[in-house]
């Protein structure tokens, strides 16, 4: 019997989900930790904001870079080894910030974390969707995704609150201690029994076997040429709606959170401490928004929750942002709508379990994080475009644009079949 038709939930699945959701939550704080701590990079480096946005896009970029060769990997060489290499590259990355003595270091240091950060979300959620019962997928994917608010509460606490005490070098310098969790992974986890089945059915018991002598080129484009396969007539419709979803939910996202700190900061006068504290009530939301996303979606299916949480988002934004004068009066209201902001992002929780659904297993990790992290990279110009919008209409103006795209991906969404419950094909 697979993991995925076990009738109870085991130890092994919780494994797989707690060291998946931890390596997804230092993930998410090594890519936003940067923000928090621009500051104070900012007035070592004597940093221009178009140059703190090439830096932002530019470890943007790399995570579509990450995720398209860790996702091929991993449909290579399995989930568990990859998952290892994901979170050994973003915390190695993000050590090696803390010694950047210029511009150009401090990119090519984020752009290294940028890739490991692009790689960890596919393999960990193509190995929670796998291993997890169709009935509750929904609901234990989105628990994984649970780890992005987590990471970035860390990140506001260490950027917010420690940083300010150890400074910013020594804050990227701690960020090293993730890697510990390879140890435990290697130990704990089984491989995904799922990859291991088609692929000793497809090559007669060849499962994980690494061929000496081939380069990176050739895993990647080579034999079966899995990322031409995602544009075949039986996969491009299901990767082209797919990648729309995500660059619509993405562009909202990043409109969002890439200059949050900085507008509450600098266009609301909020203490670097004050936008720390507020950017927990959003996480806060973001947590509760993850944690429920699946439930809704295994009971009421993956479109109507889409919908639901994405129109939820998009509310809040406009209320503080283009509505900010209106309710800021009123203290206890505008931290409700920071708090439904986040709540709204619980969308996110929804993509382990529907790209599980929508590939075979034979690509699965190399669509989702193709599909997932282009969209990602393609955010390379959102921090961009912000500071453009800014010079007009303030960073209120820029960040209100986010309620533009959720309002799309709650639409989008409908373009796809319900996939609730589906069995998933080796």
């Amino acid at each position: 019997m697979l993991l995925n038709e076990s009738p109870t939930i085991t130890r092994q699945h919780y494994r797989i989900l707690g060291l998946s959701w931890a390596g997804w939550v230092f993930d998410f704080y090594d890519l936003i930790l940067f923000t928090f701590l621009l500051i104070m990079i900012r007035q070592d480096f004597h940093l221009t904001d178009i140059e703190i946005s090439y830096i932002l896009g530019a470890s943007l970029a790399a995570t579509a870079v990450g995720g398209i060769i860790f996702g091929v990997l991993a449909d290579k060489f399995g989930r568990r080894p990859v998952l290892q290499w994901t979170i050994l590259t973003y915390s190695v990355g993000t050590f090696f910030c803390g010694f950047a003595s210029s511009f150009w270091f401090l990119m090519i240091f984020r752009v290294l974390t940028g890739l490991g950060v692009g790689g960890e979300w596919a393999t960990g959620q193509t190995y929670v969707g796998e291993t997890f019962p169709a009935n509750v997928r929904g609901r234990y994917c989105a628990f994984m995704q649970t780890g992005a608010p987590l990471g970035i509460a860390l990140a506001a606490i260490v950027g917010g609150l420690v940083a300010p005490h150890i400074g910013w070098r020594a804050s990227f310098f701690i960020s090293i201690l993730p890697a510990l969790l390879i140890i435990y992974i290697r130990k704990k986890l089984p491989e995904s029994d799922l990859w291991l089945a088609q692929v000793n059915r497809r090559t007669g018991g060849q499962a994980g076997k690494r061929t000496s002598g081939k380069g990176i080129r050739e895993i990647l484009l080579g034999e079966e040429n899995k990322l031409l396969i995602l544009f075949s007539k039986a996969h491009r419709k299901f990767f082209i709606l797919a990648l729309i979803l995500a660059i619509f939910d993405m562009t909202a996202y990043w409109f969002t959170y890439s200059w949050m700190p900085s507008y509450l900061h600098a266009e609301r006068g909020f203490t670097l401490t004050k936008s720390a504290l507020w950017m927990l009530v959003i996480q806060s939301g973001g947590f509760l928004g993850y944690a429920s996303f699946g439930f809704v979606s295994d009971r009421w299916g993956r479109r109507p929750a889409y919908t639901f949480y994405s129109f939820i988002m998009a509310a809040g934004l406009l209320m503080i942002t283009l509505f900010w004068s209106t309710v800021v009066v009123y203290p206890p209201v505008i931290l409700g709508f920071m708090f439904l902001v986040g709540f709204g992002t619980g969308m996110f929780g929804g993509y382990g379990a529907l790209f599980s659904e929508l590939f075979p297993t034979s690509i699965r990790s190399t669509a989702m994080g193709t599909a997932f992290n282009l969209a990602r990279g393609v955010q390379f110009v959102t921090p961009v475009i912000i500071t453009v919008v800014a010079v007009h209409y303030g960073l209120s103006g820029g960040i209100a644009l986010a309620a533009l795209f959720a309002i799309l991906t709650g639409l989008w969404i409908w373009a796809f079949p319900e996939t609730r419950g589906k069995r998933l094909e080796e």
